[in-house]
């Protein structure tokens, strides 16, 4: 009986030790470590909550929102109504945020509402805020409100300081939305310098300033948005949950703008692994912006791959992949593309771009003018014309820099299809200046090729060879080395005009310079300018030599890498994830049931979109016997490991030799296919030993 008594004290102590040890991990940021601690205790209403709060700063979503589903179950079981309606608000709060499913998130508020009774309470200001995105995202923004309002008010009376916060910001974005841009933008900037302080934990804040940031992108205005994504990148080390890879998407749209495109790039891929464990559907956001990205830079295998996958988790690739096909050539296909984006836009729920209302068209209309210049007959010019007066009326309402460069340019492309030069030229002129000041070198860029033109067909050409070469510059600096090429071409073609036929053979065309590339036995030795420096036996220079001895011929990075590639394949979903899904898959089922009884046609296609990629993304992860079958495939891990290599080996010749590493720099493309581009204007002579 004593050994006994004393068996249960040390249990008892050991159990009150764990869980010291567990909350003190988690309060400095271990999460790992309070899960090792929680896994030695039985479950409790206390060890599932604190489990739940680890697993999701540990990345683990699922495992998160798989224990509050089981502390709910405790407390319901157990009489506690009001404990097990604030765990089932809980769990509908998390899959809102992080799983962009919307049927499963009303079964959970249902049943929060079920056990929270009419007596207003804590449980009643995150339900309305849970409320208010939930038909946010719906695209019911009358609906969504009303429940920002009682959010605000219930937070406030009950001390719920998230849901006053987050109903702030969404009563902001609805302002926007309608057009109410200076009060909206007060209610943002007001809830921004609140963020400043420590009052609100990391997961509201972390949301938060993801939807500032999405708000300021929606209505372009980068300005706003880089300021904004500043401050969150300050705060991103404290950051729990998704919140540090949405940090980085947005981090990669801004980039996108300014450039460099490399680091843009790079921070989009950083952003994809980041949110992989997260919200499967919100991935397709950061594979869509690297899709943009690698189009920019002129990798088109590398953007289809990005848009295809990003299309693949039910996010809009478009406009990319329209523009996209125009890259490559099919104007037609392009214009078909984009045309039927704007005739039946999509409606899935994201906040990271407008939901609903006229916003979400402003960059279907920017590609239509984009594409109609490209096919060129007398349909595209009055396509054109009426993409260019959306985005003038879209401008003139919401009060925007970038809507109105937008509006500028696309005015331009379809002033110079009308056969109007000088109104092309001047609304062109208008947009190189405004993208400038927004800090986006590319778009500008662009706006100078459409400048050049309309100056070409107005008979200046010495102007139009300045807008084209100024265009080249801005285009290279930024890291878009094939569309600097193109517009290199068109001063070539200009001044070949210009001189006539007498020019013969172009005595003006530079003689190469000499560059190398040589092994020597387990080194190699690289020549450029009279200077010639040794490497070490790096993979990336043998690389590096094979796209040297075909210039400007695309190489598959698998046939670079041979058969090297042997790293690991990864589960597409794991075990949690794929019982979780099934779990859900069963709550879209009934929350469809309950629709069709109530005749909400809009809500039944919610919800069989919903189930459509629940579905998918099951029988996409199991295999033969319902085995989970592996992601990452074979091309996939070849392109990792070409552009590790490459970018390595790139490195060091610019560590050792600068002037031939900002040569390669600018010249060697990377992706799913790689490539070495010489420079027309510089062509080098190498050679290859």
């Amino acid at each position: 009986m004593l050994l006994s008594t004393r068996r249960r004290e040390n249990d008892c102590h050991n159990a009150t030790v764990s869980l010291q040890v567990a909350r003190a991990a988690l309060a400095r940021g271990d999460a790992d470590a309070a899960l090792a601690s929680l896994d030695a205790l039985p479950e409790t209403d206390e060890t599932l909550a604190l489990r739940a709060q680890a697993a999701y700063a540990a990345g683990r979503f699922e495992a998160c929102v798989a224990s509050y589903e089981r502390l709910f179950r405790r407390q319901e079981e157990a009489g506690d109504a009001g404990a097990a309606a604030m765990s089932a608000a809980t769990v509908a709060l998390h899959l809102l945020v992080d799983s962009g499913l919307l049927a499963p998130v009303r079964g959970w508020v249902a049943r929060a509402r079920r056990l929270a009774g009419d007596e207003p309470g804590p449980v009643h200001a995150v339900l309305a805020l849970v409320t208010t995105y939930e038909r946010f995202l719906a695209g019911d923004p009358e609906a969504a409100a009303v429940a920002a309002r009682d959010a605000v008010a219930l937070g406030t009376a009950h001390g719920v300081a998230p849901a006053v916060t987050m109903g702030t910001v969404a009563t902001g974005r609805l302002l926007v939305e309608q057009g109410e841009v200076v009060a909206g933008l007060a209610l943002l900037d007001e809830v921004a310098v609140q963020l400043t302080g420590d009052e609100l934990d990391a997961f509201t804040t972390g949301n938060t300033y993801c939807e500032l940031v999405c708000a300021a992108q929606a209505l372009g205005m980068p300005d706003r948005a880089r300021e904004w994504t500043d401050v969150m990148d300050r705060w991103r080390p404290s950051a729990v949950g998704a919140s540090s890879g949405r940090c980085r998407v947005h981090r990669a749209e801004l980039l996108r703008m300014s450039g460099p495109a490399d680091e843009a790039e790079a921070e989009a891929l950083r952003a994809c692994a980041e949110l992989a464990p997260w919200m499967r559907r919100e991935l397709g956001w950061p594979l869509v912006e690297l899709g943009n990205i690698r189009l920019r830079r002129g990798d088109l295998a590398g953007a289809e791959e990005a848009f295809t996958a990003g299309h693949d988790r039910a996010w809009d690739a478009q406009p990319g992949l329209a523009l996209l096909r125009l890259a490559q050539g099919d104007p037609a296909t392009a214009a078909a593309l984009v045309a039927q984006a704007l005739a039946h836009p999509v409606e899935l729920p994201w906040k990271e771009r407008p939901p609903f209302g006229e916003l979400r068209l402003a960059p279907l209309w920017e590609a239509q003018a984009e594409i109609a210049v490209a096919v060129g007959d007398a349909e595209a010019a009055v396509t054109a014309r009426a993409a260019a007066t959306g985005l003038r009326d879209l401008a003139a309402r919401f009060d925007s820099p970038g809507l109105d460069a937008a509006a500028a340019l696309a005015g331009g492309r379809a002033a110079l299809l009308e056969g109007d030069p000088d109104t092309a030229a001047a609304l062109a002129q208008r947009a190189v200046g405004s993208w400038t000041a927004l800090g986006a070198p590319y778009d500008a860029a662009q706006a100078r090729l459409v400048l050049a033109d309309a100056l070409a067909a107005a008979g200046n050409r010495a102007g139009a060879v300045l807008e084209w070469n100024a265009a080249a510059a801005a285009f290279t600096a930024y890291g878009a080395p094939v569309r600097a090429d193109d517009a290199r071409a068109r001063t070539h073609g200009a001044t070949g005009d210009q001189a006539g036929d007498q020019a013969g053979d172009r005595a003006d065309v530079p003689t190469p310079a000499t560059a190398s590339l040589v092994r020597r036995g387990a080194a190699w030795e690289a020549g450029f300018r009279d200077a010639v420096v040794v490497l070490p036996d790096l993979k990336g220079l043998g690389y590096l030599h094979r796209l040297l001895a075909a210039p400007g011929v695309e190489v598959a990075a698998l046939d670079l890498v041979g058969a090297a590639v042997d790293e690991p394949a990864l589960p597409v979903i794991d075990e949690e994830a794929k019982a979780a899904y099934r779990r859900r898959l069963a709550e879209v089922e009934d929350d469809l049931a309950e629709a069709a009884r109530d005749h909400d046609l809009a809500r039944v296609a919610l919800a069989e979109r919903d189930r459509d990629y629940l579905v998918a993304e099951l029988t996409g992860a199991l295999g033969l016997g319902g085995r989970l079958r592996a992601s990452g495939g074979t091309a996939e891990r070849a392109r990792g490991a070409a552009t590790r290599a490459l970018r390595y080996a790139l490195d060091k010749v610019a560590e050792h030799h600068p002037d031939l590493g900002a040569h390669l720099a600018l010249r060697v493309r990377t992706g799913t296919w790689c490539c070495y581009r010489p420079d027309p204007l510089e062509p080098l002579a190498w050679r290859l030993e």
